[in-house]
């Protein structure tokens, strides 16, 4: 059976920041891997209505997924509408049981942003309830066992809301992966002008190499680096289960703090 991989996000674009580089090795080491946004972007513009912009969203996060070779999932909901509901429940877990990953990788449980935080919430309960019979899921998809391993990206920005260093628990090496990053960044020129008009980022591309920058300086060994904290095994997974630092060993350190 092919193993599974599933990068679960808030909005198009948090992907290609926080955890595009593992993705892509995982997919290098022989993982089938998916990429899904929560909500749809369409918040994400000074110059377009909602649904236009949730079309335009649609399409470069589709072109992103396509880059490099992940199946894509349709958004679910509005922008800021990512609460932690049983309706939003029921879909998160269909879809969990219908790709049964091995390892799911979503955003910090702390971080800067709420829809961010409650897409975390989503993905760790829809991966725990897996196998869940008395729990009904929508659309109605057949319980899974497999072990599952749940992994929290770095907060935008490698800090917490009060502005707190995080550091991770597994460094992984994006040096030969950062550009690949950037491509896949690329395809959303939409969100790019609204960063620009509305948070004043000035390099779209180049943010996204400074937090990779940041991280492997932090691990003290790679240029670029994806940062990752494995969730606590309880319900999940066996106690020393680590399969991402497994599949990626040949570029992954680990924390000694941990």
């Amino acid at each position: 059976m092919k193993r599974s991989a599933l990068a679960i996000a808030a909005h198009p674009d948090d992907i290609e920041f926080l955890m595009a580089g593992s993705l892509m090795a995982l997919a290098d080491a022989g993982y089938e891997i998916h990429y899904w946004n929560v909500a749809d972007g369409c918040c994400g513009s000074m110059t377009t209505d909602r649904e236009t912009t949730a079309r335009i969203r649609l399409a470069e996060a589709q072109a992103a997924a396509a880059a490099i070779g992940a199946q894509f999932h349709a958004p679910l909901c509005a922008d800021l509408e990512v609460i932690y509901s049983l309706e939003l429940l029921a879909q998160v877990t269909s879809v969990m049981r219908a790709i049964e990953p091995e390892i799911v990788l979503t955003h910090a449980p702390s971080d800067y942003m709420e829809d961010h935080m409650q897409v975390a919430r989503l993905a760790v309960t829809g991966a725990f309830c897996r196998g869940m019979p008395n729990f009904s899921v929508n659309p109605p998809q057949a319980i899974t066992q497999q072990k599952v391993t749940v992994y929290h990206a770095q907060p935008y920005q490698n800090r917490d809301p009060l502005g707190k260093l995080v550091m991770p628990e597994l460094f992984v090496d994006t040096s030969d992966l950062v550009e690949r990053k950037v491509d896949m960044l690329a395809c959303h020129k939409s969100q790019k002008e609204w960063l620009d008009q509305s948070q004043g980022m000035g390099s779209y591309l180049e943010a996204l190499r400074d937090l990779d920058r940041q991280m492997g300086h932090l691990s003290e060994t790679y240029a670029f680096a994806e940062g990752w904290r494995r969730h606590l095994h309880a319900g999940f997974c066996d106690p020393g289960d680590d399969p991402l630092a497994v599949a990626l060993a040949s570029r992954v350190v680990r924390n000694p703090a941990y």
